[in-house]
């Protein structure tokens, strides 16, 4: 693969990234430019990923099997791609591959069809978006490590547990850092732990990756990660691509969990030979355009360097909790200590007194331009504790969104950084949320139950003025 130079650096950050400064409309009928506050969810497109797509969908073609120069060009891309990814993970790939898939969420399916054919139990952790719980439910017997009070990961109840179950414990999987608190965690002293007990692990750093540097190390290092998996959408390629990377030995046996085309070298009316990695798992025709941002993505942010993009976020998120902290009635769930950025993420989930957050969340949008999210953010029972909802509580909430009503739904308001964000976006934040403290907002909002979302009363944006199909 030929060597690339390039020239970005972290004081250029908002002029990289696609639709930064964009106008949208307010209640009052104001045009403003959009504080986007959402990057824990999705970050959006960085201008050089947008601009290798267009330049790539000239060459754009079938890869693996075409005999034209196109074809050829887009497999060069194609698989280059997966060694770009590697190197910006610090995979190993004479051991390990790199298997493109659709996001995170298929990622962590795709090892747990392998998992389940293993007799033991996972051991996940209490903080676990969804996707590194739910798929790991259908494998077998699980166990959670508990966290304290503050949602931080308790290490020594992992060992606990690798001890009550040793010679039984499959796979630790953990994430690399929480997308409610923001906390980190220490993988490396958790690969470490999993090893000396036996067992692999798998960190998903979807979150972490867009944030703090990654190094699987070398496989034999006892602190190596055994699986990463990762999505282009939060590491500012949102075009349909994520990443799983493990050791060769997992894949090579056995049925992939999707069979089709290209996932074999012959196949007759009886039998079936399985072709190599990655093919082997990457079954159909692939999302050639969505694996070349991706790898593109991570070439910028690894000239920016992920060390300058840790102080910045990390800068950034120490004045937030500076400014936030004289904000009447708010309160930041995780840790609110400015001193303590080192150990998380830009990500900042808060409630605001009693004002419920899914109407925090409203005001924000339609009377200040500021996106944020708010809910339970694929960690439901992450939330649960952190809120500290009683389970009789609990249980009639759910009764109630089982019946289609939101209205009392528990959550949080979270505002989390990206590498473009700047002071100016936390100003527009706080100076909002002080208005809603002091119950300043201008609209009159209604909720709708069946969502649990709130709209002020006669008005509505007009999307379709936006964005067309024409």
């Amino acid at each position: 693969m030929a060597a690339t130079t390039l020239r970005y650096r972290i004081e250029d950050a908002r002029s990289l990234v696609v639709g930064v400064g964009r106008p949208v409309p307010l209640l009052d009928g104001r045009a403003v430019p959009y504080v986007n506050l959402d990057n824990a969810a999705s970050t959006p497109p960085l201008r050089p990923v947008l601009d290798k797509l267009n330049q790539f969908m000239e060459w754009y073609s079938s890869v693996h099997r075409g005999a034209g120069y196109k074809s050829r060009v887009a497999t060069k891309a194609y698989d280059e791609a997966h060694e770009i990814v590697a190197d910006f993970l610090g995979a190993d790939l004479r051991y390990n591959t790199v298997i493109f898939v659709k996001n995170a969420t298929e990622a962590v399916n795709k090892l747990a069809h392998r998992m389940a054919r293993i007799d033991g139990l996972v051991i996940a952790t209490g903080m676990e978006h969804h996707s590194n719980d739910l798929p790991w439910r259908r494998t077998g017997p699980m166990d959670y490590v508990e966290v304290d009070r503050r949602g931080a990961l308790i290490p020594e109840d992992l060992e606990e547990k690798l001890k009550r179950h040793q010679g039984r414990v499959k796979l630790v999987a953990v994430t690399g850092a929480s997308n409610v608190t923001g906390f980190t965690n220490p993988i490396h002293e958790l690969a470490a732990l999993a090893h000396r007990y036996g067992a692999k692990i798998l960190v998903d750093v979807a979150q972490l990756a867009p944030h703090r540097r990654v190094d699987m190390r070398p496989d034999d290092d006892p602190t190596h990660l055994d699986y990463l998996v990762l999505s282009g959408h939060k590491i500012y390629a949102p075009y349909g691509t994520g990443a799983l990377i493990g050791p060769k030995s997992t894949f090579l046996s056995g049925d992939p969990d999707l069979v089709g085309g290209g996932t074999v070298d012959i196949v007759t009316v009886d039998s079936v030979a399985w072709t190599g990695l990655p093919d082997k798992e990457e079954a159909g025709s692939p999302n050639v355009a969505g694996a070349v941002t991706m790898a593109k993505a991570m070439l910028v942010l690894k000239d920016i360097g992920m060390d300058q993009v840790a102080e910045h976020e990390k800068s950034l998120t120490r004045y937030a909790l500076e400014r936030m902290a004289d904000i009447p009635g708010l309160r930041v769930y995780g840790s609110a200590d400015p001193d303590e950025v080192g150990g998380r993420l830009g990500v900042i989930s808060f409630n605001l007194g009693d004002t419920p957050h899914a109407l925090v969340a409203a005001v924000l949008a339609y009377e200040a331009g500021v996106g944020v999210r708010n809910g339970c953010f694929c960690a439901h029972p992450y939330l649960l504790k952190l809120l500290a909802v009683p389970e009789d509580e609990a249980k009639r909430r759910r009764d109630e969104i089982l019946r289609h009503d939101r209205t009392n739904l528990p959550g949080m308001v979270r505002a989390s950084f990206g590498i473009y964000n700047d002071r100016g976006d936390v100003d527009r934040l706080v100076d909002a949320l002080r208005l809603i403290s002091g119950r300043s907002y201008r609209g009159r909002y209604r909720l709708e139950p069946f969502h649990g979302a709130y709209y002020p009363e006669g008005f509505e944006w007009a999307l379709g003025e936006a964005w067309g199909w024409e």
